[in-house]
């Protein structure tokens, strides 16, 4: 075992290591919430005397500054095995936990339809919500915010440190325009939420870096490869807010090293700020709502206003919809319709053809109504979500990711093979990626699916 592995607090393995045999008989130590592991290209740029504290990232130098080559990647720099062809739109490809709730050392690759299969309690849910935070971050907004319950994703059997602090871990690849980048974090949970260790890498070469210095302030150390005369540029940033998504209203871009870093930042940003998380809830959805934008909310109770502006302006989006209502919904389904009283609420009702009447919404049972809901927004795009994607890039030049935990909960087969069919066609086009959490049933019919990617927690 590595001294990584200690300073991430897998405490259920075996501490042998004779580079950790200090930090062995200390379980304090175990536990720290330190930040990311270095890539190789930094190791020969920390100072081989004394490892790096637990609150500063491995590549942190005597006086613990975080530290950022000056230009190029050393020599022997470790480079990841990537495909030639590159996305064209940024996206998130792998996703990384550590010490966080049920995992330890997990990275998990994420393709266009990505579907967490488990037992309850594997750590499905975990998963999203570690993606969803990561998104939070990505569109500014704080650690608590991020991490309402940040205390809960801390293992059971973790210890804290000397200092009494615990944490974990998180990380993501980006791929996209740029190549393939790596963005981690280390959060310290306890006793103060923090970000204590911020990396964004390429291909083994550190682009950017934060230690925290001084637990006495809310700031950590932050340093940026510039190029040039420079070289380094350092400066403080807030702890509570994710470093990268700071780096644009920093960095000016006016040398080699410095366009790096915002092409690299930039393309994480963008791919963390396309993300809708969706939680449709059928309670919320019965009731007529008021005409307003038609953007859906993440728990979709405003259904039927969206459905209003869908019918009016996307046409062929709506069509697509009331022909996947005839499967996931009983009886014949003719399309669907809107009705919209003067000066009234807004409801949706199912037009069940000539001679038949109306049903509304309301009357659906509630797998039904979640299904009509994830349907719409396999079919739709930013633009009918609540959401707020880059302003700065083309929405064609962005992919939308659709995160859904217990995707199929009150579905019944045909329904959940009906929006399985909804998101390979719109995922082929690359403008739609999903990650969802689902049960057994749902995911053995998944494997069966050639695009389909089923992460089992089970083993």
């Amino acid at each position: 075992m590595d001294a990584t592995a200690v300073a991430l607090g897998d405490a259920t393995r075996t501490r042998t290591d004779p580079a950790v045999a200090g930090a062995a008989d200390e379980p304090a130590a175990a536990e720290a919430p330190g930040p990311p592991a270095a890539p190789a290209s930094a190791s020969a740029l920390a100072p081989a005397s004394a490892p790096a504290p637990a609150s500063a990232p491995a590549s942190v130098g005597a006086a613990g500054e975080p530290v950022v080559p000056a230009q190029a990647a050393p020599r022997g720099a470790v480079r990841s095995a990537e495909p030639a062809q590159r996305h064209a739109r940024p996206v998130i490809t792998e996703l990384r936990l550590s010490a966080f709730g049920r995992h330890r050392s997990a990275a998990f690759p994420l393709g266009p339809v990505t579907l967490f299969a488990g037992p309850s309690g594997s750590g499905k849910s975990q998963a999203l919500a570690a993606y969803g935070a990561l998104a939070a971050l990505g569109a500014g907004a704080t650690l608590d915010e991020a991490f309402p319950d940040a205390g809960t994703r801390i293992p059971d059997r973790a210890l804290p440190d000397a200092q009494r602090r615990r944490g974990f871990r998180l990380g993501c690849t980006v791929d996209g325009p740029a190549g393939p980048v790596r963005l981690d974090l280390a959060v310290q949970a306890e006793p103060t939420l923090r970000i204590v260790g911020e990396r964004l890498s390429q291909n083994g070469q550190i682009l950017f870096a934060t230690a925290l210095r001084d637990p006495g302030r809310r700031s950590v150390q932050a340093a940026w490869l510039t190029g040039g005369a420079v070289g380094v540029t350092r400066a403080p940033l807030p702890d509570d807010r994710l470093g990268t998504a700071l780096l644009p209203l920093r960095v000016a871009g006016s040398t080699a090293g410095q366009r790096q870093v915002l092409a690299a930042a930039e393309q994480v940003v963008v791919a963390l700020r396309s993300v809708f998380a969706c939680d449709p809830r059928p309670d919320r959805m019965r009731a007529p709502v008021p005409r307003g934008e038609g953007r859906l909310l993440a728990d979709c109770a405003n259904l039927a206003d969206v459905l209003r502006r869908t019918r009016h302006e996307c046409g062929t989006r709506h069509t697509l919809l009331a022909e996947a209502a005839r499967t996931g919904c009983a009886g014949p389904v003719a399309g669907l319709d809107v009705r919209e009283p003067e000066g009234g609420h807004v409801s949706a009702v199912l037009d069940r053809g000539p001679g038949r009447p109306a049903t509304d919404l309301a009357r659906l049972g509630s797998g039904e109504l979640r299904f009509l809901a994830l349907a719409l927004v396999l079919l739709t795009g930013p633009g009918v979500l609540d959401m707020d994607p880059a302003a700065e890039l083309l929405s064609a030049r962005q992919a939308l990711t659709v995160l859904a935990d217990g995707f199929d909960h009150g579905l019944d087969g045909s329904q959940s093979a009906e929006l399985l069919r909804l998101a390979l066609l719109s995922c082929g086009r690359g403008h739609v990626r999903l990650v969802a959490a689902v049960g057994e049933g749902t995911a053995a019919a998944a494997r069966r699916l050639p695009g389909v990617s089923v992460v089992d927690l089970s083993v």
